[in-house]
């Protein structure tokens, strides 16, 4: 029974590699925000996630006006939010020409981009993650705006380093097949690096991923998203976890600031919103099928949460600005 595992299989995540560099010092490197880039990686996402994994050398990260974070081989730094931020080798300008970048990502070449001062170099790869942020909303509002992690502290995340940089060299080679399962790999690697940041994270730490790393939380949390439809009660789901109904709607409470069924509530309405944008089915089929038996309290749910009636979201949904609220 695993909550993590639960949310990232209706996410459909989409990976890729995007970039690679080899940068002697001193090197500058800016990223803008995702939307800046989504029209070339990614057309049409709705969310952008970037990161970059350190092969060799060393780098500083930071977000625009954050401090320096310093990298090592072995790390890679994440920007859940698709945040700009700065990569950086040694000390001085040298700033690499973002048109450069931009053309080599139009024209998906993985070959290593050569830069710099002529100093010591930092060899690294970028990739990229799309999924819907309604569905990935619990993973993705417990992350911070960037995060670092280290693959190479076992067998694991070694495996896949190794892995990825053959698939690197395959792809920059145009072998057949390489980008397909660089693109698995990349998926694979996101999910590797959210599991270590789970398990680094402080014991006091709340939220959604401190939760689902709690036992009876994360249980009760697998339980709900694997049957959202399921007229659940606290009695039911107290009676799943063995722990008593005060007792269960404390802890989840603690780690979510809400009780369990007002975070199912929360969850299905994602999954209605969800829907309404991405298939043509009726609105009181989606109701029905995410567990509101009247498809007026399910009107009247929906609008509390999107400020809009489900039939004007997924018109706005298909609008010119597609400009739809996440809750």
């Amino acid at each position: 029974m695993d909550a993590f595992s639960e949310v990232l299989n209706g996410v459909r995540l989409k990976g890729a590699m995007f970039f690679r560099a080899e940068f002697s010092a001193p090197w500058q490197l800016a990223t803008p925000h995702c939307r800046v880039l989504a029209p070339t990686l990614a057309p049409g996402a709705p969310h952008l996630l970037m990161y970059h994994l350190v092969l060799d050398g060393s780098a500083r990260a930071r977000l625009e006006g954050g401090p320096d974070v310093e990298l090592s081989p072995g790390d890679i730094v994440v920007f859940p939010h698709g945040d700009p931020h700065h990569l950086s080798g040694g000390t001085g300008a040298n700033r690499v020409e973002s048109a450069a970048v931009l053309q080599k990502i139009a024209t998906r070449d993985l070959s290593p981009m050569q830069a710099g001062g002529g100093g010591a170099t930092t060899r690294f790869v970028c990739g990229y993650l799309t999924f819907d942020p309604l569905l990935c909303g619990p993973i993705l509002e417990s992350l911070p705006p960037m995060l670092k992690v280290n693959v190479r502290t076992d067998r694991s995340g070694q495996w896949l380093e190794q892995s990825i940089l053959h698939l690197v060299e395959e792809a920059a080679s145009n072998r057949a097949g390489s980008d397909v399962m660089l693109a698995k790999l990349s998926e694979a690697l996101f999910v590797d690096t959210l599991r270590r940041y789970v398990t680094g994270l402080p014991g006091d730490t709340t939220g959604w991923l401190a939760g689902a790393r709690d036992p009876v939380v994360g249980k009760s949390l697998a339980l709900l998203h694997s049957r959202p439809s399921h007229p659940w009660t606290i009695a039911e789901l107290a009676m799943d976890v063995g722990l008593s109904r005060s007792v269960l709607v404390e802890r989840f409470t603690r780690y979510l600031s809400v009780p369990p069924i007002a975070y199912l509530t929360g969850w299905r309405l994602r999954l209605a919103a969800q829907a309404l944008t991405s298939t043509p089915k009726g609105v009181a089929d989606i109701a029905a099928d995410v567990g509101y038996e009247s498809e007026a309290a399910f009107n009247r749910a929906f609008r509390r949460v999107f400020a809009v009636p489900p039939a004007r979201y997924r018109r706005q949904s298909r609008g010119p600005s597609s400009a739809v609220r996440s809750p």
